[in-house]
């Protein structure tokens, strides 16, 4: 559940974070309409907390997933909720991009889709792998929380043989096991941020 959310919010949030930086007035592709669109959709949905944007997504889940309960419809949520969280870590990765190296790149003659996709986004690469880092861990939280709508996983495991039975053993594995995957995820990011700033 988490491994597939992140994939997909990664590629969803990385579209839309692009979007949002090109379309900064003043910037590549300046756009003061489409860029206020889109910071306004994100703005609405980011906030939303998470067991509440599962109520707001049943008829989208419904219409994609065919369900609204189960792994498939949770990851789908987890996937569209974390999209909006990684498209505004992913404009501001960007936006901290020294502007000297896309000035240089205009003036070798290089497009401007070339620059953003060519300059901007491996400038950006490093801070980017530290912000889905910390996504990684947003998403492992949602998934915990899908528990509690019978979505499965470690939440739903915690809950269902732990909490309701009252065996706070389960209740407590469940929680450590958690922690080892934070931490590992945190770890990889960060040895790969690293690597990638080093470059």
């Amino acid at each position: 559940m988490s491994l597939v959310s992140m994939v997909v919010s990664g590629v969803l949030g990385l579209a839309l974070g692009i979007a949002l930086y090109a379309t900064r007035p003043g910037n590549l592709l300046g756009h003061r309409v489409v860029f206020g669109v889109l910071g306004l959709l994100v703005n609405v949905v980011r906030p939303i907390p998470f067991v509440i944007f599962l109520a707001a997504v049943t008829p989208l889940q419904l219409a994609v997933v065919g369900t609204t309960v189960g792994t498939n419809a949770v990851t789908f949520a987890i996937a569209l909720a974390a999209a909006f969280a990684v498209s505004r870590i992913v404009e501001q990765s960007l936006v901290s991009v020294d502007p000297g190296v896309v000035e240089a790149a205009r003036a070798a003659g290089a497009s401007r889709l070339g620059i953003l996709l060519g300059v901007v986004v491996p400038e950006g690469l490093g801070p980017l792998v530290l912000g889905y880092t910390f996504v990684f861990v947003g998403i492992v939280d949602m998934s915990a929380q899908a528990g509690l709508v019978g979505g499965g996983g470690l939440g739903d495991y915690a809950i269902t043989y732990g909490a309701q039975r009252y065996d706070y053993g389960i209740v407590y594995v469940s929680v450590a096991t958690i922690i080892v995957i934070v931490q590992v995820g945190q770890l990889v990011g960060n040895r790969i941020a690293r690597g990638v700033l080093r470059r």
